[in-house]
């Protein structure tokens, strides 16, 4: 009874056997991706506090970097980080 059609999936021809192993591909890699995404979880320092100040300094850095304020917009605000601290 094993054996029907000539042996185990031959009724499905191709089509198959392909569906099975990309059914398993998917399988496995959505089961390394949960496992890497529970590492890195749990390797995040949950301890540390954030920087608002640190971040905004970041932001300013980069908009300038990207020429969307100018040198005097730049000086400016960045006194006024300063000046907050």
């Amino acid at each position: 009874m094993m054996w029907w059609n000539g042996g185990m999936g031959y009724g499905m021809g191709w089509g198959g056997w392909v569906l099975m192993a990309v059914v398993m591909v998917a399988f496995w890699g959505l089961v390394v991706a949960g496992v890497l995404a529970l590492f890195r979880s749990m390797r995040t320092d949950r301890t540390a506090p954030f920087d608002s100040d640190a971040r905004a300094r970041e932001i300013l850095d980069e908009r300038f970097a990207r020429g969307e304020i100018d040198a005097e917009e730049y000086r400016l605000r960045r006194d006024e980080l300063r000046a907050r601290q």
